[in-house]
């Protein structure tokens, strides 16, 4: 049986490639034919997403045998001297979970974007770069090495800037590519640096296999410490999170992802749900070994971190009207919450948050753009209202979004968020775990207040909704069937921690109480949204009013993009700017230009003793040996020695 799963296993390279053979078909040979553009596109994911299920089958037939012992497929791709550099596939329980997330969410928005985009004069392209990104993604999962698993980061780090700014026509599209691509960069260094530091200490860049960086780590390695008694693990670990900080959106670094909306509306859904912004998250669970074995600081950072991100997040989507800006201000959010998980030492519960928040943030933004479709690009949810009559489909779903999102039993979002709050607290950290559970309440709150004011508020009699056509909703549909649904893999207790895991398996019964707490902190938010938004018990002008100072702060979002962009006029543009143009205008050019005139200056004196006698060039002549003697005699230290008459050939 485990050699006919290896069999299968060794397709999995197809997964990505037909993805990326799809872009390169569309680029170069089907671009001026729209539907042909979109059928090979659209059967390229979903062939993807057929052997993602078979794999994932496979994984599961295979019991523990691929959890203790991934599937390695590799193939030499470069080797110079000592350096070889393997390319290949790795096959695992949580690839595999990756796999069918990433291909399910991205098949549902390429078959949703046949109506969204439909009319786009840039419709091929836009199919093309979506092909590319899932292709990237998929890439990236079945990484056996980082060097593998960079190159892919850095083409889904290009895709998303390709696909924020499609509409490149829109000044705010183009800048907020811009602000994406710059914003992840500084992510990105730091996790080279820490891939050039992981290889120079161990001399590969294998995730697995023999004398790979997990098997080194966890053998012989012995780790020593630094400047200020930080050790070497520590500050490759710290490293090596950097990258994730950027591409997944974690404070400070979070400023572009809200900015990304300005993408079409299936581009939010995808990066949001399966791509760019989990690509941080799943690289610090693929690389947990390393900040396993690293000082307890490193998970230390990684829960501080993702928990600050959660509650800072959570925070300002309270305070936003724009409905792609309150999901997006969620996505920073919850991947705070997958962030502390990992933080807290349970790769598990952030995986198993990674795949349920999947499903029903994708349902969310595909439920947005339907909505925005129908209101002619109306993206204000004061704008809205009366929308679950008129959008019945969209409506629902959405609301089924909503009920996972905020936490409620039997839906996805509960089972997920439950594990990650368990783990907070019976791992030693309350402090999390209570920062946890008040976020859980704010996540419940403002996302049913964007639900109550859009769907159920008044109608507004300018509006003219309709129910979107079903190349639209069936994505809807099936993303919220999953996202009821997606949460019972943990049944029976804890049988998604069998299979995605780090180290031994170690079987609990489900915590009643953390879970029963989770509960009421969802239904106390949906029930303050409740008496605020739809029976008006509490009016929010009346608490805004009261609080003008708080609410402003949380509308402009702490004013971070604006201490950004001080900083960078005032103290980049304004001091180190001028300091540097003034070092390169005096120091440098300095330098050059002073050698330059000393060389003129040689020439000048030089050019004066080329006169054509004789005895002038005797007497440089002599000049020149006493000179060089005396520099030689300096160096040797026989000054006092010095004989004039040696210095003419022993003439006395």
């Amino acid at each position: 049986m485990f050699k006919e799963m290896n069999d299968l296993f060794q397709w999995a390279w197809l997964i990505p490639f037909l993805p990326f053979l799809s872009f390169l078909l569309i680029a170069l040979v089907t671009k001026r034919s729209k539907r042909l553009s979109s059928t090979i596109s659209i059967l390229a994911i979903l062939t993807s997403f057929g052997l993602s299920i078979a794999i994932g089958l496979g994984v599961i037939q295979s019991g523990s045998q691929v959890v203790e012992n991934p599937v390695l497929t590799t193939v030499n791709w470069l080797s110079i001297g000592g350096l070889h550099i393997d390319f290949g596939t790795l096959i695992d329980p949580m690839s595999a979970m990756m796999l069918f997330v990433v291909t399910l969410v991205a098949s549902m928005v390429q078959i949703y974007s046949i109506g969204y985009m439909h009319g786009d004069p840039g419709f091929s392209r836009y199919y093309a770069f979506q092909s590319l990104f899932a292709a990237s993604m998929l890439g990236m999962v079945l990484a056996t090495n980082l060097l593998q698993l960079f190159i892919f980061w850095e083409l889904v780090g290009l895709c998303s800037y390709l696909l924020i700014g499609f509409w490149f026509f829109k000044v705010s599209a183009r800048e907020a590519a811009k602000k994406a691509f710059i914003t992840t960069r500084v992510g990105d260094f730091g996790l080279l640096l820490g891939i050039l530091f992981l290889y120079n200490q161990f001399g590969t860049l294998d995730f697995y296999g023999p004398g790979s960086l997990s098997v080194q780590m966890a053998t012989n390695f012995q780790d020593f410490a630094l400047i200020g008694g930080v050790s070497y693990l520590t500050i490759m670990a710290i490293l090596v999170f950097i990258g994730p900080v950027g591409k997944s959106g974690q404070f400070p670094l979070h400023v572009w992802l809200p900015d990304a909306m300005e993408g079409p509306t299936p581009v939010s859904a995808l990066i949001h749900a399966a791509t760019m912004v989990v690509a941080g998250v799943y690289l610090v669970a693929r690389m947990f070994f390393l900040f396993d074995n690293a000082s307890p600081f490193a998970l230390q950072l990684v829960a501080g971190m993702g928990a600050f991100t959660a509650i800072f997040a959570a925070t300002i989507a309270i305070a936003q009207d724009d409905i792609k800006r309150i999901l997006a201000y969620s996505t920073l959010s919850q991947l705070g919450y997958m962030m502390f998980a990992l933080g807290v030492g349970s790769l598990t519960a952030s995986m198993f948050h990674l795949m349920t928040h999947a499903f029903f943030k994708a349902l969310m933004f595909l439920g947005a753009g339907s909505v925005i479709h129908a209101l002619h690009e109306k993206q204000n949810i004061w704008d809205m209202g009366g929308l679950w009559k008129k959008m019945p489909i969209t409506g629902t779903t959405f609301f089924i979004g909503v009920l996972a999102i905020a936490g409620i039993p039997p839906f996805a979002g509960f089972f997920s968020k439950d594990e990650i709050l368990a783990a907070a607290l019976h791992n030693g950290h309350p402090i999390i775990f209570a920062v946890g559970l008040f976020t859980a309440f704010l996540t419940a709150f403002y996302m049913s207040r964007l639900f109550f004011v859009a769907f159920m508020g008044k109608e507004k009699p300018e509006n003219h909704p309709h129910e979107s056509p079903w190349v639209m909703t069936l994505p809807l549909i099936i993303l919220a069937f999953f996202s009821v649904v997606g949460g019972w893999v943990a049944l029976p207790e804890h049988g998604f921690g069998f299979f995605v895991r780090y180290g031994e398996f170690h079987p609990h019964a489900m915590d009643w109480l953390v879970a029963s707490v989770s509960i009421i902190a969802g239904v106390l938010g949906i029930g303050l949204a409740y008496i605020t938004y739809v029976t008006r018990a509490i009016k929010a002008e009346n608490v805004v009013a009261r609080f003008p100072g708080v609410y402003k702060l949380l509308k402009n979002k702490y004013y971070i993009d604006e201490i950004y962009l001080w900083f960078i006029h005032k103290v980049m543009d304004g001091v180190v700017a001028k300091v540097l143009y003034w070092f390169d205008l005096y120091i440098i050019d300095g330098i050059v230009n002073g050698l330059a005139a000393v060389t003129r200056g040689s020439g000048r004196v030089l050019r004066r003793t080329t006169t054509g006698q004789l005895q002038t060039y005797a007497l440089v002549f002599f000049f020149a040996i006493v000179i060089i003697y005396l520099v030689f005699a300096l160096g040797e230290g026989q000054l006092s020695a010095l004989n004039p008459a040696a210095m003419l050939g022993g003439v006395k």
